[in-house]
């Protein structure tokens, strides 16, 4: 993690995602550029919750890590999105483990400091209050889609996720086999039977398995079998 001061790229960022005004003029100085390389994390579950971000520019990933060990994947987010929100309405600790899955650029505020600049600025409340609500929704579709839909279904999805940012563009066309085990716990299944899963998507044409890698040959036959990216 590499923290920027950087007053123009800040600003440019507020104006571009068109959030200059949830912020007061009295927290403004203390926002900072926080920039995460990919595979980083940028939060981690049952860990203190200090610091609210905004995601402006990347792509993250959001599991949660049940009390026996086993992972499940919730959800892709791409700008803009809100991390750290519930912890600092509720004042508690992490909730889920936040990985960067591109090279990530967020704005960072402390929670001290937002709650003492910013806590009678309704501009901010309402924008809190609007990426909660939306949180809430979205929880419900993603443990149904984990629930209900086959393991192909998801496989697919999240090959897609990981393997494309919010402009459509690849920054990785591949997926390393050694992460084949935390894949199966992401998306709810046995490392076995995502591999059978694999072996039939390489037969139908979709992935190559090669060089330690899965390679992605059709993304569109991805799409297809995926119903578009339902992880995001």
């Amino acid at each position: 993690m590499k923290e920027i001061k950087d007053p123009k790229l800040l600003q440019s960022y507020l104006q571009a995602h068109q959030i200059e005004s949830i912020f007061n003029e009295a927290i403004m100085p203390y926002l900072s550029i926080y920039h995460f390389d990919q595979g980083e994390l940028i939060l981690s579950q049952g860990e203190p919750s200090k610091y609210l971000y905004v995601l402006v520019k990347g792509k993250i990933k959001i599991y949660t890590t049940s009390a026996e060990g086993k992972t499940l994947i919730l959800s892709f987010k791409t700008p803009i999105e809100v991390i750290g929100d519930i912890e600092y309405v509720q004042e508690i600790d992490t909730i889920n483990t936040v990985e960067a899955v591109s090279s990530v650029y967020l704005i960072g505020v402390q929670h001290t400091l937002l709650k003492k600049l910013t806590n009678d600025y309704s501009p901010f409340l309402q924008f809190i209050l609007s990426i909660i609500t939306e949180k809430f929704y979205l929880k419900n579709n993603s443990m149904s889609f984990n629930l209900m839909y086959p393991v192909e279904v998801r496989l697919a999805s999240y090959l897609l996720s990981v393997t494309q940012d919010e402009n459509e563009s690849l920054f990785s066309g591949q997926l390393c086999t050694t992460s084949l085990t935390d894949t199966a716990n992401l998306i709810g299944t046995s490392y076995r039977h995502l591999n059978r899963v694999i072996r039939q998507f390489c037969t139908d044409g979709l992935v190559e398995r090669s060089k330690g890698y899965i390679l992605i040959k059709d993304r569109e036959g991805l799409k297809n079998l995926a119903g578009g990216n339902i992880y995001e």
